[in-house]
């Protein structure tokens, strides 16, 4: 399973980012999928899951009501919506997998290389 993920950058306070991550080597739609960030200092976090079919997603409270997750199964690709960032979502951003989706809180058997977000004051 192979994960890359993209879409990270520099932004300002309250505007809004989108990240991808395609997935290869996988019949993605078996897999749930999800992201963690690591922040300067601090350990990873989970932020994001939604599981193979997409019906279920669950996130980070201080992410609820600002971050939406989607994918596209056809295109073996998940999304990651940041809406009204804050600085203090500055991170590097991972993507994960695994078949399992209560596991995708705790330890993914699969991760990306991660993207960095930054969100300036």
């Amino acid at each position: 399973v192979q994960l890359q993920a993209s879409g990270g950058g520099l932004v300002q306070a309250g505007n809004s980012l989108r990240l991808s991550c395609v997935a290869s080597g996988v019949t993605f739609g078996i897999y749930a999928m999800g992201w963690f960030r690591q922040a300067p200092g601090k350990e990873r976090e989970f932020v994001a899951r939604i599981s193979g079919n997409g019906r279920n997603t669950h996130f980070l409270g201080s992410a609820k009501g600002r971050f939406t997750i989607s994918r596209d199964n056809a295109k073996n690709t998940v999304y990651l919506q940041m809406n009204s960032l804050k600085p203090e979502d500055t991170a590097v951003y991972y993507c994960t997998a695994d078949v399992s989706y209560a596991l995708l809180t705790t330890r993914p058997a699969y991760w990306g290389q991660g993207t960095l977000v930054t969100v300036s004051s």
